[in-house]
């Protein structure tokens, strides 16, 4: 039997399951999930690293968008808030759309 060790989505169990599959999990406290959350946004961004197509890449960031909500939440947040800093961050600094790069500052 393959061993994975690995945080999965909750609907991975009913996969496996329904391809008459044995497996075995446990519930992490919440410091081990908090833990193996940072490990999945790791994982996830390599992939995204990694993808071949536009395709892919975007499967990645939406991977990652769901371990970003699951962050927020396991810190006591939600999407709706992490959004709204977001924008606020985008209204006071700006986004990333004009592809500004810094290349130094004078003293």
């Amino acid at each position: 039997m393959p061993s994975y060790n690995k945080l999965v989505r909750d609907g991975i169990p009913k996969l496996i399951t329904s391809q008459g599959k044995a497996f075995n999990t446990r519930r992490l406290d919440a410091e081990e999930y908090l833990r193996e959350l940072r490990t999945k946004l790791t994982e996830e961004c390599n992939e995204y690293f990694a993808a071949g197509s536009d395709k892919e890449a975007i499967e990645e960031l939406a991977d990652m968008i769901e371990v970003i909500l699951a962050l927020a939440e396991a810190h006591g947040s939600d999407g709706e808030t992490l959004e709204r800093i977001r924008a606020k961050k985008a209204e006071q600094r700006g986004g990333f759309n004009e592809r500004v790069f810094l290349l130094d500052v004078e003293d």
